[in-house]
């Protein structure tokens, strides 16, 4: 059925249980299992929110974030292991996370995005945004939703 699953993950524990869901449905195809997290480049404007840093701050900064999504991955990688299911790692930067998914699929030549949802409605919604609706949207490739 499916061959090439990526799931997103932002370490939050609605994305921790999509994994488990990527992982047993993996597990069910014998597909292999993408595991991806996008971490955003530092802001470099005053006007998006940053404090002035050196060029040497700033990649030491986006290297800690790197490091922080592969030691998540990491533990992604050990659970699908532990289900027999053959996990590659993904780290991309991106300040647009939807955008990142789409083109991380593409790329790998996913068939399915595996993904959670928040939930979030009304002004909430409209405030924070809703990376799960810009990949639905978006996307060509089939998109599991899981809550």
């Amino acid at each position: 059925m499916y061959q090439r699953i990526l799931v997103a993950t932002d370490g939050s524990a609605l994305s921790k249980k999509a994994v488990a869901s990527a992982i047993q449905l993996a597990s069910t195809c014998a597909a292999e299992l993408i595991a991806l997290k996008v971490v955003p480049r530092y802001p470099q404007a005053y006007f998006e929110g940053s404090i002035p840093l050196s060029a040497e701050e700033v990649s030491r900064v986006e290297k800690q974030w790197t490091e922080a999504a592969q030691a998540q991955l990491a533990t992604v990688e050990k659970s699908g292991k532990a289900k027999g299911v053959h996990i590659k790692s993904l780290v991309v930067k991106s300040d647009v996370v939807s955008d990142a998914i789409i083109a991380a699929a593409k790329k790998q030549h996913a068939d399915l995005i595996v993904m959670a949802s928040h939930g979030r409605k009304g002004i909430k919604r409209l405030l924070l945004g809703s990376e799960t609706q810009q990949v639905l949207t978006h996307s060509h490739i089939p998109v599991l939703v899981l809550r």
